[in-house]
């Protein structure tokens, strides 16, 4: 499938000078991580829309907040995001469109995309390897097949909550929902 400047605006709710610098590293992630098929581009545009604030932002807001302090050890949630180290939280925050976040995802997307990123985690900032990893982790969760079924909402949980199945909420589901439908609507999908 072939990207333009109008698509990328509309999937992810950027504006479109934005969203036409972002055409080229989306287009080039997308086509090495076959995501291709119409619904899971709708998917994939919406879901990196929100996570990447409209595609302003590649690196997580640091406050910190109180989420944000629990990424440190000893915590649980830094043990599931295998942050180990002092000041692991901060330096493994959220990089990239869909926002790879703790140790255990650097380290994997590291071997994914063939980059030092445990430590360089910055490079996660750069546009070509913030779309990349977008897609490398769509991909490495098999996010396309679920995509496919029209189920938003799962996709929505999978990358937000940690699991396709899982009853929460996702954070920004109805801004996740809205751009899935302005995607559809400019792949010429049906959006009801």
């Amino acid at each position: 499938m072939n990207l333009t400047a109008s698509i990328v605006a509309a999937g992810c709710g950027a504006a479109p000078a934005r969203a036409a610098q972002w055409v080229a590293p989306i287009q080039a992630a997308c086509d090495k991580y076959r995501i291709s098929a119409p619904l899971d581009v709708a998917a994939f545009l919406a879901t990196v829309g929100v996570e990447s604030g409209r595609l302003a932002y590649t690196r997580e807001i640091w406050g910190p907040t109180t989420t944000q302090k629990s990424y440190e050890p000893p915590s649980k949630k830094a043990s599931e995001l295998g942050n180990t180290q002092p000041g692991d939280g901060r330096r493994f925050c959220g990089r990239g469109l869909i926002q790879v976040t703790g140790r255990r995802n650097y380290t994997l997307a590291a071997v994914g995309l063939g980059l030092d990123l445990v430590n360089h985690p910055e490079l996660l900032e750069q546009p070509a390897h913030a779309a990349l990893s977008a897609a490398w982790y769509w991909s490495s969760r098999k996010l396309s097949s679920l995509a496919m079924t029209g189920d938003f909402l799962a996709v929505s949980r999978a990358v937000n909550v940690g699991s396709a199945t899982s009853k929460a909420t996702p954070n920004s589901y109805s801004e996740r929902l809205y751009l899935y439908g302005a995607a559809k609507k400019a792949l010429g999908l049906p959006t009801g």
